[in-house]
């Protein structure tokens, strides 16, 4: 089989907020999709590891920001490639509450939706959600997996839905991978100076890839 044909689905990249307690947490997610227009419902896939997964089933709320192609690309390795339980990811991050739930400011817009369902599978919870907000923010191109993977060369983090491994470890030589978030640099030599664009990480966390 050729797994490949699996980047021909449609996916987009977000933000999903939530709380704990008083603290903000969120994790990206790339699975968010319009179920019902009358109530207004989405569906979103959040795996079970996430530590967000956990506090939206405390909260039965959360948000999704929709991110677009001009939107900073470490909000993705912040969100994407640590834990919420441990690291406060909006710290250096532009962002406001809605409904009591972060949204990011560097975004399309968002939907804060309220919990009305769940669907367990083996490794993610599908969460139904009744928009109770939304709004907004800029007019940009939004920014598609595709887009992720093949111009700014992201990976995807194991926690992701459409995580496969013989896709995410295709490596050719004279390529230096981030050993934080999967980026691979192309080139001569890696810059000394060189900062991941992803996860905002300096050249010593790379590896050269032979």
């Amino acid at each position: 089989m050729n797994n490949k044909i699996l980047r021909d689905l449609s996916y987009g990249v977000y933000v999903v907020g939530s709380k704990d307690g008083e603290r903000n947490v969120g994790c990206t997610i790339n699975t968010a999709v319009q179920i019902t227009s009358t109530p207004a419902t989405i569906a979103i896939s959040v795996n079970k590891e996430n530590y967000t997964n956990e506090c939206i089933k405390k909260t039965n709320k959360f948000s999704v920001s929709i991110l677009n192609e001009k939107s900073d690309p470490t909000i993705i390795g912040t969100f994407g490639f640590s834990s919420s339980r441990d690291n406060d990811k909006f710290k250096d991050v532009s962002h406001e509450e809605i409904e009591s739930v972060p949204v990011l400011k560097d975004s399309n817009g968002y939907v804060v939706c309220e919990v009305i369902s769940t669907l367990e599978t083996d490794t993610h919870t599908i969460f139904v959600g009744k928009i109770i907000a939304m709004e907004k923010y800029q007019d940009e191109t939004p920014m598609t997996y595709k887009y992720y993977h093949e111009v700014l060369k992201g990976t995807s983090p194991k926690k992701a839905p459409t995580y496969v491994e013989d896709i995410e470890t295709e490596i050719k030589a004279s390529r230096w991978k981030c050993t934080m978030c999967g980026y691979i640099y192309e080139g001569e030599e890696l810059p000394l100076d060189f900062t991941c664009p992803i996860c905002g990480q300096p050249s010593e966390v790379f590896v050269k890839i032979d």
